[in-house]
């Protein structure tokens, strides 16, 4: 198993949209934050397309899967193939809380059951030759208590769980969907600071909330990692600008991340990939700059167009230059 420990800031798994483009995209803006892929579910990874869902360019190394799953044999199986196709670490989700992944019976519901995921985690460490990680809330409805998230926490490292991504906020099961999920339940830095202090042998990732780059950094005196959500992706940009921070490298210019993102284009269109697919990633690249909202509606307007090709995203660069 890798012993190194992971960067100190990553960009979440978002399901729809930290696929295999925007990952690629993002490892332009940032050398070193730590990727994630979408959440796969072991029943699509094991009966589905594996060999598409599993597929990443080199360059988004490092790279996390995130899997998700309740069987223990199953989480294994995926695990396998996942450190065959080379990837750095394997996280397990708990914390998602939408109804379609309560009725699979994995996500935030399995913190009800605490004895089940280590028993996952375990199997999962076996079939590994990477670090396995696990994502998940302070709690969920009828179990948010420290008193059970301190329990939860200590039957996974029993099992041998040293990395721990923690969304401050509770999980509302019922009555809530996902997006309120993200907004109505309160965000509690605080309780994943005392984790922090109560194991400080665990590493332990902040996530939720963070839209900003000084948030971010500051809260790194707390914690050994940050994870940033939907600001990543509305505003790539803040990657670089924490890079810089973080590292001391040099702030690249949204210029040239473009002109470096322009190549992959043309691969990807080759291959037959929609421009859509390739454009919706980007469209958040010159948030807050002059031009920025003529750029995304030319982008938005004509991606979708039949032929739709490079010269589009060249087009629209070049609104950024008009008066």
């Amino acid at each position: 198993m890798k012993p190194s420990s992971p960067p100190c800031f990553a960009v979440a798994p978002m399901l729809d949209w930290t696929d295999r483009h925007d990952r690629y995209f993002l490892r332009l803006i940032s050398p070193h934050v730590q990727l994630y892929t979408e959440m796969i579910t072991c029943h699509a990874l094991l009966h589905g397309p594996r060999q598409r869902l599993l597929r990443y360019h080199p360059q988004e190394h490092p790279l996390v899967l995130q899997l998700g799953g309740s069987d223990p044999h199953d989480l294994a199986q995926c695990v396998r193939l996942a450190c065959a196709m080379g990837y750095d670490e394997i996280n397990l989700n708990l914390g998602c809380p939408s109804d379609r992944v309560q009725q699979g019976r994995f996500g935030a519901c399995l913190m009800a059951e605490p004895q089940r995921v280590a028993d996952c985690y375990a199997a999962m460490q076996e079939a590994s030759s990477v670090p396995i990680s696990v994502k998940h809330r302070l709690g969920i409805d009828g179990r948010d208590s420290e008193e059970q998230l301190y329990e939860f926490v200590e039957t996974l490292r029993d099992a041998g769980c040293r990395r721990f991504i923690v969304h401050a906020r509770i999980a509302i099961l019922k009555g809530l969907s996902p997006k309120e999920n993200r907004e109505i339940p309160p965000l509690r830095y605080e309780q994943v600071h005392a984790l922090k202090r109560r194991y400080p042998e665990l590493w332990i990732s902040l996530n939720g909330g963070l839209r900003d780059v000084d948030t971010s950094i500051a809260q790194l005196q707390y914690v050994d990692a940050v994870m940033l959500g939907r600001e990543a992706y509305h505003n790539p940009y803040i990657l670089a600008e924490l890079e810089h921070r973080l590292y001391g490298t040099a702030l690249p210019s949204r210029a040239s991340i473009l002109q470096a993102y322009l190549p992959f284009v043309d691969q990807e269109l080759a291959e037959g990939c929609p421009l859509t697919q390739l454009t919706r990633h980007i469209l958040g690249l010159f948030q807050g700059q002059p031009g920025a909202r003529r750029w995304r509606q030319h982008l938005s307007e004509h991606a979708h167009r039949r032929g739709a090709g490079r010269a589009v995203i060249e087009d629209a660069w070049a609104l950024l230059e008009a008066p």
